[in-house]
């Protein structure tokens, strides 16, 4: 327990430098005796077990894009529409947080998560030597394109859904961009349309709140950056405080000054070992300085059309990626059909935040398309 308190204390700050989008975690956990959590894993373990004989439960490794990734499928019914999810970060899985909303998702979908390139098992599998000349957006594209090619031959299905969190909807808008003709619908969830608007959007937020509460602490750290982002480069620096006071005002959970429980979320997963949940905090110090100048130029606000239907999931409270610009890109694009979904009590984490609206989205609105 002193070696994870450590870790953590020492992260605190690498997690505000590294949450360009926010999805970063500084947290491992152990999978043997030894560990104060295994209890509560093994339990956490047997109820999420997959034991209906038509059910997929399994996680293997896929030569995708020239290297290895981890990839894990569940759902109850083989026969059920699959979901690609393509998760935020950069460099932050959804794996080992899956246990906490996704069981109810899996009734009705079969539902694959992956690591990609650099990012928590998948990064422990491969060499950063190799992985380093790799690590831009293009890439991470073809990745998503060519898993989502595998995993529908491989679940002999003639297209899949396509979902994407964070830094995943940069991703994912431009893999169903790419290869239309792979997916039935496209599902974006805290979207990022253009970067730098988003960054402003997100510091005026927190600006406002802290002139209204009278926080001086905040007004003097924000007015040290100010214009942001403005013509000066976005530092490290200057990003720390960026994503500091939106997030204290609940522009990552809503109504909550932090989301610790998200980010210890790991240590309770049976998925992960202490290495690999160590490596989520590796994957994203060495993804981040990679991807970081291609990431603040991302803008859609140009793409007029859009080749399948396309779902928004914005969550009012988002100042990580705020929804405001999503809603706006939303009325104007062409889509064989389009519709944005509010979720009223959720800010960037909606999948943990709102998961029964979630559901009933996904039932109501997009599994119907599956034909």
């Amino acid at each position: 327990m002193k070696k994870i308190s450590a870790y953590i204390n020492r992260g605190k700050n690498k997690l505000l430098i590294l949450a360009v989008v926010l999805f970063s975690a500084v947290v491992f956990g152990q999978n043997n005796q030894n560990d104060e959590y295994f209890k509560s894993k093994e339990i956490i373990k047997e109820l999420d077990s997959i034991v209906n004989p038509n059910g997929i439960q399994e996680r293997y490794t896929a030569n995708i894009g020239n290297i290895k990734q981890w990839v894990f499928a569940r759902g109850q019914n083989k026969d059920n529409p699959v979901i690609l999810f393509v998760h935020g970060g950069p460099a932050s899985p959804m794996s080992p947080v899956t246990w906490m909303f996704q069981r109810p998702i899996e009734e009705y979908f079969t539902v694959i998560n992956y690591d990609q390139r650099a990012s928590g098992k998948t990064y422990n599998t491969n060499d950063t030597i190799t992985l380093k000349n790799t690590i831009n957006i293009n890439q991470y594209v073809d990745d998503a394109i060519e898993l989502a090619d595998f995993i529908r031959k491989k679940y002999t299905k003639k297209k899949i859904i396509l979902v994407g969190h964070s830094w995943g909807t940069i991703i994912s808008m431009k893999a169903a961009l790419k290869r239309p003709d792979l997916f039935y619908a496209y599902v974006g969830i805290g979207q990022i349309i253009n970067t730098r608007d988003n960054e402003r959007l997100s510091v005026d937020y927190a600006t406002k709140e802290a002139k209204r509460l009278k926080n001086n602490e905040a007004l003097k750290e924000l007015a040290s950056i100010a214009p942001y982002p403005g013509n000066q480069p976005i530092t490290r620096e200057r990003i720390i405080i960026a994503r500091k006071w939106p997030q204290y005002y609940g522009g990552l959970t809503a109504f909550r000054h932090d989301s610790r429980y998200f980010f210890q979320s790991p240590l309770l997963s049976s998925e992960y070992t202490e290495k690999d949940a160590e490596a989520i905090a590796k994957g994203s110090l060495f993804t981040l300085e990679k991807i970081l100048p291609e990431f603040l130029n991302t803008d859609f606000k140009s793409i007029k059309e859009f080749p399948i239907p396309v779902f928004m999931l914005m969550g009012r409270h988002d100042y990580t990626t705020p929804s405001e610009p999503t809603n706006i890109w939303l009325r104007n694009v062409k889509a064989p059909f389009k519709k944005g979904i509010w979720f009223e009590n959720s800010a960037h984490l909606i999948p943990l935040e709102e998961p029964g609206k979630m559901l009933v989205t996904l039932l109501n609105d997009v599994r119907p398309l599956c034909k």
